[in-house]
C-alpha cells in the first residue's frame, strides 16, 4: 500500500509480497535446473561412449534395432527439450519480476482526486476475474476501466472488434458492458460479505473522446474529465468512515 500525495494507493505490485518472491526464486531454481540439467545430459550422451553402446556392429537384432531408435530418439530429443523448457521458464519469471506496473487512468489522475478517495488496482475477485481499477470515496466504489487501443480496435454501434498481430478483425466483449458487469461482480461480492450495508458501485470507461455514447450501466469519460466525474457521483450517506474502511481492508486481501 502507497500514498499518492494525499490519495491512498492500494496495489500489491508496489511492494512484493513474500509469497511472489518465492514464486521468483523457485520458478529461477526450476528454470535454472531444467537448464543445467539439458546441458549435463548432453555432455553424457554426446561426450561419452553412451551411444556407442546402441551402435551395434554387423547385422544388428530386431531388439538391438529397436534399443538404437530409442536412444537416439532419448539423445535428439531430451537435452533441447529440457532446455527449452528452462529457458522458457527463466524467461517468464525475469518477464514477471521485472515488468512494471501499468499506469491506470486513477493513478495517471491521482494528484487530482479528492484526499477522501482511495485507488485500488488489479483487484483479483474469489471468482478469478481480474479488476483493473477501482476507486473507493464517498460516493460508495467506481469501476474505472479502458478503452483497448484505437489502432487495434474498431465498432460498430455495440459491436466491438480487435485486431491481431496477423491483422485480422475479430469480435470481443463490448467493454462497457464489460464495466458494467464487472460493477455488478463486485456489487456482489461486497453483499456477499457479512458487512450490514450495501455498496453503491459505479462504472464509467476511459475514452480518447466523447464519440462513444454511454450506456445505462456505464459512463464514458475522457481521462480529463475522471476527477470531475467521481466528484460529481452522489455521496452515499450510508458509507461512514469505519464502513468505508472495510472495504478497503476487504481490497486489501484480494490485491
Amino acid at each position: 500500500m502507497a500514498h499518492h500525495d494525499r490519495v491512498q494507493i492500494i496495489q500489491s505490485t508496489t511492494v512484493r509480497r513474500p509469497s511472489e518472491r518465492g514464486d521468483v526464486l523457485r520458478g529461477l531454481l526450476v528454470g535454472g535446473v531444467l537448464f543445467v540439467g539439458a546441458i549435463i545430459l548432453g555432455f553424457l550422451i554426446f561426450g561419452t561412449p553412451f551411444l556407442s553402446q546402441f551402435t551395434p556392429s554387423g547385422r544388428p537384432a530386431p531388439g538391438e534395432i529397436l534399443a538404437g531408435i530409442a536412444a537416439w530418439s532419448f539423445a535428439l530429443t531430451a537435452p533441447a527439450g529440457f532446455g527449452l523448457a528452462g529457458a522458457v521458464r527463466l524467461a517468464t519469471v525475469l518477464d514477471q519480476a521485472t515488468t512494471r506496473p501499468r499506469v491506470t487512468p486513477a493513478l495517471r489522475a491521482a494528484a487530482a482526486i479528492g484526499e477522501d478517495c482511495s485507488i485500488a488496482t488489479r483487484v483479483r475477485l474469489p471468482d478469478g476475474r481480474l479488476i483493473p481499477e477501482l476507486v473507493i470515496g464517498p460516493f460508495g466504489v467506481a469501476v474505472i476501466e479502458e478503452l483497448p487501443p484505437p489502432a487495434v480496435s474498431r465498432h460498430r454501434g455495440e459491436s466491438w472488434e480487435a485486431r491481431t498481430v496477423d491483422g485480422q478483425w475479430v469480435p470481443i466483449e463490448n467493454p462497457l458492458e464489460r464495466a458494467g458487469r464487472d460493477a455488478d461482480r463486485i456489487r456482489r461480492w461486497f453483499a456477499d460479505g457479512d458487512q450490514d450495508f450495501v455498496v453503491k458501485v459505479h462504472a464509467a470507461v476511459v475514452a480518447p473522446d466523447d464519440t462513444i455514447s454511454r450506456t445505462p450501466s456505464c459512463a464514458v469519460i475522457t481521462a480529463a474529465q475522471l476527477p470531475a466525474w467521481l466528484a460529481s457521483l452522489p455521496v452515499q450517506r450510508s458509507l461512514s468512515p469505519d464502513r468505508r474502511e472495510e472495504i478497503l481492508d476487504r481490497l486489501r486481501q484480494r490485491v
